[in-house]
């Protein structure tokens, strides 16, 4: 039973039904997760404390573009003892994909929804794909996948180190650590770094020295290195970020040995920089931890995580939702949802069923949500379902109490999870299902990485799951998480080579002639189950006449940056920021930076690099963080 809070039960053989005697088994009401204070009663309680204690202000960082082109946080500090009382994540832009792909052939989704990111748009038109052809019943060949395969471990070898050295890095180089936290920089003159012959730092002063941003080596490095897995993708798929290659069925690419090699080439390059990063993301928590044990609590929150799994067995995947769970179960990366540091259940069925979206507290109308009571299978589903749910824009004023945000509130289970590329290590670690391989070895409590001989000699990492789930372990995590994206690319670089030799190298399901002809008149529904740098990716789709009359997409931003639920609930950026101490070093409230809530949002990997500065006259913290909107709806 992996359902908690969900009226729904299961028969010995899997079969999902609603539990009886519930008159409205759906309802905020009636099935609701264990709460302490409802949202109203949270407001009116720091509204007190705000009115008298003058050490506590409320502050206001506008904008931090995260979602939708811009993020704003409010939050409520005391800066007497440390502590972040209260913090609200806004999503203060409405950009309306869902909405622009209303009653448009369902082939223009591939190329509509890849435009809801500037960064991650290959995630994007690879999840449409997946929904238009489980709506369309096409069956991708071998080489179609492994292709995608190619481009999608590509798409997180640049995804990957972005975040890593432009966005996260800078909050750990010395001209951050030496002007917030003076006393931390004379630690790292002297502390050696155990991961030196990996990286090459000898103290972690020479480390955060290498991440300052634009000077920095292992900044530039992340630039290198970024490109170099973008042209990895555009080998594959013609372009990048919005390819146009990625067609229903498969791809339109021509592969050949020459396109494998240049592959190839470039992905040798990778492995020596991959344990290079791995070992500097290793001694950064390290010497954190070991300079104030309270670091293990910035952005710290309950392993609580879901993810859709990522790049398909290419002789199991056949795009139909009656199989999912069994082409799901052979990922590389397994599909799972992980609440409380347990992992619950890895069915694809049982994590689409689980998923509901709410908008008590985002700028939209409810919707009817009565259009299906079941999925294909006969599982139940919410009237909160993406199926179900309708983008309603109704813009209104901003109320902590009401309507702040034009994000939703996604939930699984009624839980509060999120989203993030670690979630695939959590899961594949646990489940132990991975596909049988040279280079990847899933312990129930680890994974083991055997990393191919390049410029230095084949070594074996362990990514091992933390005790405590924070800002520092997400950084880790992402990092092992770039090593074990591209030896997958390694393993299905071979499979490549023996499809090519075999003579299997048809890439599409139709060619466009036959792609035309093929569309359905009746009325379909498919869903996208997929992935992006930052995780959990579900594009949902429904399909009448040969026209979407519904498209809803759920992204890892959605989730992560979503406001509080209907029972009070905050989203995972929000409950990061509360649980984070204020550990920075500073005698004049004026010159706080905030950097220790920095580094607890920023963990949950935000698009693209961010350049941020605060100030704090009178209470009020303005910033600017550039990054991507990889949450609109």
């Amino acid at each position: 039973m992996c359902f908690k809070n969900l009226p729904i039960e299961f028969d010995e053989g899997g079969v999902a039904t609603l539990r009886g005697g519930i008159p409205d088994p759906y309802s905020v009401k009636i099935s609701k997760p264990d709460v302490g204070m409802t949202n109203d009663e949270q407001r009116e309680q720091i509204e007190r404390l705000v009115a008298s204690n003058g050490h506590i202000r409320e502050s206001n960082m506008d904008p931090v573009t995260r979602v939708a082109g811009a993020i704003a946080i409010n939050i409520a500090a005391n800066l007497e003892d440390g502590t972040y009382l209260d913090a609200r994540s806004q999503a203060t832009l409405f950009r309306g994909y869902e909405v622009i792909l209303m009653g448009r052939d369902p082939r223009d989704a591939i190329f509509i929804s890849s435009r809801a990111c500037g960064v991650c748009g290959g995630v994007h038109s690879h999840c449409s794909a997946y929904a238009i052809e489980m709506a369309m019943g096409l069956e991708v060949p071998p080489m179609g996948t492994v292709v995608r395969n190619l481009g999608e471990t590509a798409e997180m070898g640049y995804d990957n180190p972005l975040h890593l050295y432009l966005l996260a890095g800078p909050d750990y180089s010395e001209i951050v650590v030496k002007a917030t936290n003076p006393e931390i920089w004379e630690k790292a003159k002297t502390w050696s770094c155990p991961g030196v012959d990996h990286h090459g730092f000898k103290t972690m002063a020479d480390l955060m020295s290498a991440l300052n941003p634009l000077t920095g080596a292992l900044y530039r490095e992340g630039l290198d290195f970024t490109r170099l897995a973008r042209e990895m993708f555009v080998l594959l798929h013609g372009k990048f970020p919005h390819p146009q290659a990625i067609v229903p069925g498969g791809v339109s690419s021509t592969i050949s040995m020459r396109v494998l090699n240049e592959y190839q080439a470039k992905l040798g390059r990778i492995f020596d920089y991959a344990q290079r990063l791995v070992a500097v993301w290793d001694d950064i928590p390290e010497f954190f931890y070991e300079c104030d044990e309270r670091y293990k609590q910035c952005g710290a929150r309950p392993a609580s995580m879901i993810d859709l799994g990522f790049w398909d067995d290419p002789y199991a995947y056949d795009s139909t939702y009656k199989n999912a769970n069994e082409w799901g179960s052979k990922r590389w990366s397994t599909p799972g949802a992980v609440i409380d540091g347990e992992l619950v259940t890895t069915r694809l069925t049982d994590l689409n069923i689980g998923v509901e979206e709410f908008v008590e507290h985002s700028y939209y109308e409810q919707w009817a949500g009565d259009r299906y009571t079941t999925d294909e299978l006969g599982n139940p589903l919410s009237p909160y379902h993406a199926w179900n749910k309708q983008t309603l824009p109704k813009p209104s004023g901003k109320s902590w109490k009401e309507k702040y945000t034009w994000a939703c509130a996604p939930r699984w289970d009624r839980k509060v999870v999120e989203a993030g590329a670690y979630a695939r290590l959590f899961n594949t670690a646990m489940a132990q299902q991975m596909p049988e391989n040279d280079f990847i070895e899933a312990t129930g409590h680890s994974l083991k990485m055997r990393v191919p001989k390049g410029f230095t000699k084949a070594a074996e990492v362990e990514w091992k799951i933390p005790e405590t789930w924070n800002a520092f372990e997400r950084n880790r995590g992402r990092a092992y998480h770039y090593l074990f994206s591209q030896l997958v690319a390694m393993a299905n670089l071979l499979e490549a080579y023996k499809l090519m030799r075999s003579g299997e190298t048809k890439v599409a399901a139709l060619n466009h002639k036959e792609l035309e002809k093929a569309i359905p008149k009746d009325e379909r529904r498919g869903v996208g189950f997929w992935g992006a740098g930052r995780g959990f990716l579900s594009h949902h789709l429904v399909m009448d006449n040969g026209k979407l009359t519904n498209y809803q997409i759920n992204t890892p931003s959605t989730i992560n940056a979503s406001p509080r639920d209907p029972w009070g609930n905050a989203g995972p950026y929000e409950e990061a920021v509360q649980n984070t101490p204020i550990l920075e070093r500073f005698s004049d409230p004026s010159k706080f930076t905030s950097i220790d809530m920095l580094r607890a949002v920023r963990s949950f990997d935000p698009c693209m690099p961010c350049t941020t500065h605060t100030a704090t006259g009178k209470g009020t913290v303005v910033g600017q963080v550039n990054t991507c909107a990889c949450g609109a709806d």
